[in-house]
């Protein structure tokens, strides 16, 4: 698994670690210093020693690059939340389906549904489940029955 942090800020702590390490400190100590295992410290170091400062360069980022760029991410952002009715779609119920579909229908890049999700999880957009509740819902007769009518037939203890 990738360390958190940006790739400068992961090569500056590596070389942070070279320089502890020519100063004559202990490898150990060096690893506590910078909340690391001493393995990655000696790892570090042995390519150091093996590439000189080459060795200690950021590598890219792994991964295939993203299908939409920032820009397309932003506005897509911004036409789901005013709905999926006003996407053309029946209902205003979001699901990954009709993200997918809007995406390739908007920007011309085509989406796995299950892809979908995590795409959404970049956005800061959660998945939820909508309350089903019944359209002949009358809140005030169900606040009226739980204030009054339960209060009468709820058992109490002896």
């Amino acid at each position: 698994m990738r360390p958190h942090g940006s790739a400068e800020v992961l090569e500056r702590r590596r070389r942070q670690a070279i320089a502890l390490d020519q100063q004559g400190i202990q490898r150990s100590e060096i690893a506590k210093r910078l909340g690391v295992r001493p393995g990655s410290v000696t790892r570090w170091c042995q390519a150091h020693e093996r590439d000189g400062p080459d060795g200690l360069v950021a590598k890219p980022h792994p991964g295939a690059k993203p299908k939409l760029t920032e820009r397309q991410r932003k506005l897509l952002a911004k036409r789901l939340l005013k709905g999926a009715k006003a996407n053309g779609f029946p209902t205003d119920l979001w699901t990954c389906p009709r993200i997918a579909e809007v995406i390739e229908r908007h920007y011309g890049v085509r989406y796995h549904v299950d892809h979908i999700g995590r795409l959404m999880g970049s956005l800061g957009w959660s998945c939820q489940k909508p309350e089903r509740r019944a359209v002949e819902r009358n809140d005030e007769a169900i606040q009226h029955w739980v204030a009054t009518e339960w209060p009468r037939i709820k058992k109490r203890r002896p």
